[in-house]
């Protein structure tokens, strides 16, 4: 296996093929779609939609309409399971931008103290009334790890990947992942990620990754995430987006971590795709598409810098609500 091939550099998780190693838990099993069916055949997902023309303000959320609870679960134990699709990662440069060290390096550093970007979604919770804007009589919060939430990694080269896969082709891989990690439900998350040139279908034209939730055959459930290799959208899927000075960030392969941050932040709270906290609009409305491409920053996680977008807070400006980009408590975010 190329060393470029295996994030090693902090956790020490090593990998080879058709081998995981698994040191703690991670999100549930994907369902297909939106809104008021909780579990019809993979075709609807919610999306990053690829950076637009600016139609708004720079910085300016699309709306400032609280997300709401809609009845389903969030995750009160997030754990992270990601899949190197396809054995084109395997041939000649696989991994040029060198994406896979950097999310698996995002990704391990949400957790504990050192991380106070993702903590606005520790605010939301499961349990109460449906149409819900606060959790002040929930049992259930969104929890946030003490470790490291990617506990699993699995390459799989057991057939190239297509070369434009669509929604069903995620679907069945994330079946195909889940049985392998021997994962389901709520907590668990597969993130897809496509090999450079892979472009699945809608990728840069329509959006920059989305997630979504499909059935098991066993009865169960799984949330996963369709993530391209994002450095082939360009600016248009988050790469020169943040300014980066002396921060040691690559501007071009922002994208990875503002995109993923993006679908990280509203799986914790809207694991079953429209079932847990979104707003009036629907597909569009989730914590993460709220402020999407507004106010984009470097932030510290765990003594490391990364580019990231903020996600939306309900109880920000004296529950006016708002974009942060930090969350230390209700009174203490911005």
């Amino acid at each position: 296996m190329p060393s470029a091939h295996s994030p090693t550099r902090r956790t020490g998780l090593t990998v080879l093929s058709a081998f995981v190693l698994v040191i703690g838990f991670l999100f549930a099993f994907p369902q297909s779609g939106f809104a008021a069916d909780p579990k019809p055949s993979p075709s609807a997902h919610t999306p990053a939609i690829a950076k637009p023309v600016p139609e708004k303000p720079v910085g300016v959320p699309e709306n400032t309409n609280p997300v709401t609870y809609h009845g389903g679960p969030v995750q009160d134990a997030p754990q992270v399971y990601v899949v190197w699709w396809g054995n084109q990662w395997s041939s000649g440069n696989n991994d040029p931008k060198n994406e896979l060290f950097l999310q698996a390096d995002f990704l391990d550093d949400l957790y504990g103290a050192g991380d106070n970007w993702s903590t606005s979604a520790t605010q939301y919770c499961s349990g109460i009334a449906t149409g819900s804007k606060d959790c002040s009589h929930a049992a259930t919060f969104v929890g946030h790890p003490a470790a490291s939430p990617r506990v699993g990694q699995w390459d799989d080269e057991s057939a190239a990947a297509p070369q434009t896969p669509g929604v069903n082709d995620f679907a069945n891989e994330a079946i195909k992942a889940a049985q392998y990690f021997g994962v389901s439900g709520t907590n668990a998350q597969i993130i897809i990620d496509t090999p450079p040139g892979v472009v699945p279908v809608g990728f840069k034209t329509q959006y920059c990754a989305w997630h979504s939730e499909t059935d098991l055959p066993d009865g169960g459930q799984i949330t996963f995430t369709n993530f391209p290799y994002m450095t082939d959208a360009g600016d248009g899927c988050g790469a020169n987006n943040v300014a980066v000075g002396s921060t040691g960030v690559n501007a071009s392969t922002e994208g990875v971590t503002i995109v993923g941050g993006h679908e990280y932040g509203e799986t914790l709270t809207d694991p079953g795709v429209g079932s847990g906290w979104t707003d009036n609009t629907g597909g569009t409305g989730e914590t993460a598409d709220k402020c999407a491409w507004t106010s984009m920053g470097i932030v510290s996680l765990n003594s490391h810098k990364y580019a990231v977008q903020p996600l939306w807070s309900n109880n920000a400006n004296s529950s006016a609500g708002g974009c942060v980009k930090y969350y230390n408590s209700p009174t203490d975010q911005g």
